[in-house]
């Protein structure tokens, strides 16, 4: 394939209609608004460690393709954990940092990876890519190449064209055409389904009511106090205010119309809690939680079973509610593998990367199976 590779410094140098044009799918976080409003809202910028550095594929005629990455000085917000590798990069005496991740910024979802045009085999783009990436990483200045929560295919076609494969596990809830919440407990052993039930009462029993609306629905008042949610939370567990910014959800998330799906809990008028997914044609997405106070059983309530019942009434097929979460398992959710892809400029280590991930992958094949058998089913298929 005769072609020359761009970087771009920003997701505004290719126009919003080219850009979804090669998206050619609903999936909300690949698509131009949705990363351009990240970057807009200083959460994708060089000071907060996301240097854009997206690769743009191009003949003579026309963009091929679009592969969206980032520069990046740390490994936060990624959710494929590599503090190990930069270690071991660091004791060798160089430098792990920056890396070229192609990635959804905070956003440990499943996905497309790569934009490109109708008639070509993605294989061959990831293939092609893979053959330039030394000359690029010297351009960049970067150690390597991380491909994180790729589709099952594009993680096949990474694998061929020679990067390491990575595995790792999340949890899912699959709608096997379910007339409705009740339909799903029925499938639940006895004892598992007393336990879930209670728990939903528990929730109303503490004078609590939840109100599930679609993006188009939501006031300038439902984003602000989401928000103030969202960084409570984000400070009681890891002393900052988070990831994402006020902006993001002011006029990114809010810009985003009914593939945004927003639970707020109540006690009497005032909102104490909130959920935040975000959907596709067949997937809903559960991202952030959010709560002023505690209340038993409420995460569960408004990240798990809203969903559920959401995916249900409107005939979505799966319901990925984030990374991991073993307490996701009696609640029907389902172990399901993800992968990553990882190529490493230094042979040294990229040979000792290679061991690690083969190794990894037997433990991760074993845990699902072990995950699995505790699903709550009265008979597991």
């Amino acid at each position: 394939m005769s072609l020359s590779i761009e970087v771009l410094s920003s997701v505004a140098d290719v126009p919003a209609t080219e850009w979804n044009a090669l998206c050619r799918t609903d999936y909300p976080f690949l698509r131009h608004g949705f990363l351009l409003g990240l970057e807009q809202a200083d959460c994708t910028t060089p000071a907060a460690g996301w240097t854009p550095a997206h690769l743009r594929l191009k003949d003579e005629q026309r963009t091929l393709a679009i592969l969206p990455s980032w520069l990046k000085s740390h490994s936060y917000g990624e959710y494929v954990f590599d503090w190990a590798w930069a270690d071991a990069w660091r004791r060798m005496g160089l430098e792990y940092y920056p890396k070229l991740v192609t990635a959804v910024p905070f956003t440990p979802a499943t996905g497309p990876r790569l934009l490109h045009a109708q008639d070509l085999d993605p294989a061959v783009i990831w293939a092609t890519l893979k053959q330039h990436m030394p000359e690029l990483a010297v351009s960049l200045g970067a150690s390597s190449w991380h491909v994180l929560f790729p589709q099952e295919q594009d993680a096949n076609a990474l694998a061929a064209a020679g990067l390491h494969t990575r595995h790792q596990v999340q949890f899912h809830w699959y709608n096997r055409g379910y007339s409705d919440f009740d339909d799903f407990l029925s499938t639940f052993s006895s004892r598992k389904r007393k336990s879930l039930r209670k728990e939903r009462r528990r929730v109303e029993e503490q004078g609590l009511s939840l109100s599930m609306r679609n993006g188009t629905e939501l006031s300038e008042e439902d984003w602000s106090v989401f928000h103030r949610f969202y960084q409570m939370t984000y400070a009681k567990r890891s002393g900052h205010g988070g990831y994402l910014t006020r902006d993001f959800f002011m006029e990114t998330a809010a810009g985003m119309g009914d593939q945004v799906v927003m639970v707020l809990a109540y006690l009497g008028q005032q909102a104490v809690a909130g959920a935040l997914y975000f959907r596709s044609s067949d997937t809903l997405y559960g991202r952030y939680w959010g709560c002023e106070r505690e209340f038993d059983c409420l995460h569960f309530e408004a990240c798990y079973y809203r969903g559920i019942e959401y995916c249900i009434e409107h005939g979505l097929r799966r319901f990925d509610p984030g990374a991991q979460g073993e307490h996701k398992i009696q609640r029907g959710f389902r172990p399901v593998q993800t992968w990553s892809n990882h190529w490493i400029a230094d042979p040294q280590l990229s040979a000792a990367v290679g061991d690690f991930t083969r190794q990894e992958e037997a433990h991760i094949d074993q845990y699902i199976s072990q995950a699995a058998s505790l699903l709550p089913f009265k008979s597991l298929d």
